[in-house]
């Protein structure tokens, strides 16, 4: 089996290294950039399966703008490293595009155990699906490709965002419950963090809903979960 390839973006050296050897040490391909120019470089000209990205870098792109910059081009799943705890920078992280955070300091283990997870979620939508698309009035997944248009013109998902919507589209119309989603999408660890999945649900009905105070696509059942919608 190919090994999965990671980039770390980080300008601490000891942090870096530490993150590299335990990362190759458990059969990961790594590349590394100290800055987001550099970063955004190798992403354009090589392939990598998962993106470890710091806030706070040197030059004229923090992690913010890389990410945002990096949501132009491609769905790579991003795990953005903080030193800040404050709400605001997760959900500025999560409206640019931002899979998934770690603040700092954290545990190698735990690090390792997010990888693993995100890389684990974004690959299991190509498994056997249940039908080859979805389609509901101006919406439509096209889960062979994992591609989704509304109106003919492609929606461009982060792969967080794809998972949340896959599911809830080879699912159409029945209700997921919360703990459901959270648990396919995030493992079961993850089965009470309800802010995760209003996040989303909330950047996904910014992307594919015309009014998303009034969704006609995504819609929630209040205290259960939410259901995506069949004509």
């Amino acid at each position: 089996m190919k090994r999965k390839k990671i980039l770390i973006v980080d300008d601490e050296p000891r942090l870096v290294r530490l993150v590299k050897v335990n990362l190759l040490a458990s059969g990961y391909e790594v590349g590394t950039a100290t800055d987001g120019n550099t970063a955004i470089e190798k992403l354009e000209t090589s392939f990598y399966d998962l993106l470890i990205l710091d806030i706070m870098l040197p030059g004229p792109f923090n992690g913010f703008e890389v990410c945002k910059r990096v949501r132009e081009f491609s769905d790579i799943p991003i795990i953005m490293l903080t030193g800040r705890a404050r709400e605001q920078d997760r959900i500025r992280g999560f409206d640019v595009g931002t899979d998934d955070y770690l603040t700092k300091p954290f545990s190698v283990e735990e690090l390792l155990h997010r990888v693993k997870a995100i890389l684990r979620r974004t690959s299991q939508s190509g498994d056997s699906q249940k039908r080859a698309s979805y389609t509901c009035g101006d919406l439509m997944i096209n889960f062979a490709q994992k591609r989704v248009f509304l109106k003919g013109e492609e929606v461009k998902l982060t792969a967080t965002e794809y998972q949340v919507l896959y599911y809830l589209g080879s699912n159409a119309g029945k209700v997921i419950t919360h703990e459901d989603l959270l648990t396919w999408t995030w493992g079961i660890e993850y089965r009470n963090e309800l802010h995760y999945l209003r996040n989303y649900i909330s950047s996904l009905r910014k992307k594919i809903e015309d009014d998303p105070g009034n969704p006609k696509y995504i819609i929630s059942k209040h205290g259960v979960g939410y259901q995506l919608e069949i004509e």
